[in-house]
């Protein structure tokens, strides 16, 4: 397994923008799906909302991926970065890889100097086992939660 931030990898990124596409987007006919990956290529590429993308690699295959933005939503624009689309592929769940993931961004977002990430779901007791703490409630429903990225890389030295 290796891991590696596609963010400058133009055929990674666009896989990873259709898979997002597939699991938290409209479903869309394969022109519209095609002209929709380009869109969002290139706003990734000339925007500064997404900071990296993480791909998790068995050979040279994609088979999950976590990102960080630098914001996600309209609600707490002022929280930043955010712990986001973290995936894997159907038929390689179950075997630890999202750990894998997280842990992987938890060590960049250190190297980057950032010492809290924010994170939000409708997932109940996921985040938690990744050392997500409870903030609050959004006003869309969702949970707001936030990991301290020093408090879990001293974790896994002990």
């Amino acid at each position: 397994m290796e891991i590696k931030n596609i963010i400058n990898d133009k055929k990674y990124l666009k896989e990873y923008i259709k898979l997002c596409s597939l699991e938290w987007g409209i479903p869309k006919i394969k022109i519209e799906m095609n002209k929709y990956i380009e869109e969002k290529y290139n706003k990734i590429k000339t925007t500064d909302k997404v900071i990296l993308v993480l791909g998790l690699f068995d050979k040279n295959k994609m088979i999950g991926f976590i990102s960080l933005f630098k914001y996600d939503g309209e609600e707490k624009r002022d929280l930043t970065p955010w712990y986001a689309t973290m995936y894997v592929k159907e038929e390689y769940r179950g075997n630890g890889y999202s750990k894998i993931l997280n842990d992987a961004l938890i060590v960049e977002c250190i190297k980057k100097g950032y010492n809290k990430i924010y994170l939000k779901s409708n997932l109940i007791n996921y985040y938690e086992k990744f050392g997500a703490k409870y903030m609050e409630k959004l006003n869309n429903g969702e949970t707001l939660y936030y990991i301290n990225c020093k408090d879990e890389v001293h974790e896994k030295r002990k």
